[in-house]
């Protein structure tokens, strides 16, 4: 019986071994050539109140150029999954500004107060990107729109420019959201990642009042610039802002401790080719979680391939625990925490031919020692 007991005990530990050591299940959402664009670039994925996903892109029609880029026309698109990221949804233009007009860079947040969803993005002119655009013109717009319904449906957009932009500035040509990483913080504050454009710098705009006003924040100091960012929320309530690098082979880091009015100076962060990358809340001990955790998901290189994720437990300071999700081209990547309490990845996968859904749990973050 001994001999018994031990030898079921060695196959429940086996079965358990192969079960964690079964790969990631990762689920194609936009793929190059389908509904009659091109391809696909710049996810933002966001966790709704009732628990459904939303995966916003840019659907570039007619080849991958940025927007302005010659001839092209890009889309700002959604699809909904229902069912944790197994399947979505047909694919929804949320708005198509016009022939060689582009709808891009999404960011998104919920109202934790509301469920009420934002996202917001970019509305360029033909022709007119972050190199083209004009200083103190409408060249380049700052939209968000809302949903009240979980993403269903959507307002009319509403613009945001004059909060984003000082118009008077005559080498401001272009205010970019995120992409994605846009938070509500714990005093309720809606505040969005931004970064402008001539020079190159960070800074977010911010809501008091659940969306009905906007206010522009300070640029983080120094001449180190930097563009694509994204915001976390710390344990002790300050903002921290991960900004991605210019040159050079870190990103910046810098924190504020009034909402996003000032920022310290920045400091290195993870090393990382000059990409955009993703960084969320996890758990937080306050909330009654056994630690406070931060996540952040980039390519490991060389270069834009070998996605991975790292945990932080001491609120960014350093990041530890690097599992790899994939080794294949990787580029962007967005973050949510799911109502499962796992991980939503939405990143651009194999060379810009796909945009993916891989759902990381607690078990994958954190193996257990075998």
């Amino acid at each position: 019986m001994k001999g018994v007991s031990i030898l079921s005990l060695l196959l429940v530990a086996a079965a358990a071994a192969a079960i964690a050591a079964e790969p990631l299940a990762h689920v194609d959402v936009y793929v190059s050539g389908q509904d009659g664009y091109a391809g696909y670039r710049i996810p933002a994925i966001e966790t709704a109140a009732d628990g459904s996903l939303l995966a916003f892109a840019e659907a570039r029609k007619y080849n991958l150029s940025d927007p302005g880029g010659k001839g092209n026309e890009i889309d700002l698109v959604l699809k909904r999954s229902t069912d944790g990221g197994a399947t979505w949804s047909a694919m929804r233009v949320i708005e198509h500004s016009g022939e060689y007009w582009s709808s891009a860079n999404p960011a998104t947040v919920v109202d934790r107060q509301n469920g009420r969803v934002w996202v917001f993005y970019l509305r360029c002119k033909p022709g007119r990107g972050s190199a083209g655009a004009r200083p103190g013109t409408d060249d380049a717009s700052n939209l968000a729109r809302y949903s009240d319904d979980h993403g269903e449906t959507w307002s009319e957009p509403i613009d945001q420019t004059g909060a984003a932009r000082d118009m008077a500035d005559a080498k401001w040509r272009i205010s970019v959201p995120g992409p994605g990483g846009a938070i509500q913080d714990r005093q309720g504050r809606l505040i969005v990642p931004m970064w402008r454009f001539a020079p190159y710098g960070a800074l977010v705009i911010y809501s008091e009042d659940h969306g009905r006003t906007w206010q522009r924040g300070g640029q983080v100091p120094g001449d180190q610039g930097g563009d694509e960012d994204q915001l976390v929320e710390l344990s002790d309530g300050r903002i921290l802002l991960d900004i991605r690098q210019e040159q050079g082979p870190h990103r910046w880091i810098a924190t504020s401790s009034d909402g996003g009015r000032s920022w310290s100076e920045p400091r290195p962060g993870q090393a990382v080719t000059p990409v955009c990358c993703a960084i969320e809340r996890y758990t937080l001990k306050s909330a009654g979680d056994d630690r406070d955790r931060i996540v952040w998901t980039g390519p490991l290189g060389p270069g834009r391939k070998r996605l991975v994720v790292r945990t932080s437990y001491d609120e960014g300071q350093t990041f530890m625990g690097e599992r790899l999700i994939s080794d294949e081209p990787a580029a962007y990547s967005d973050l949510t925490l799911m109502k499962d309490k796992s991980v939503g990845v939405l990143w651009e996968r194999g060379n810009y031919r796909f945009i993916t859904f891989t759902r990381l749990d607690r078990e994958f973050l954190e193996p257990a020692e075998r």
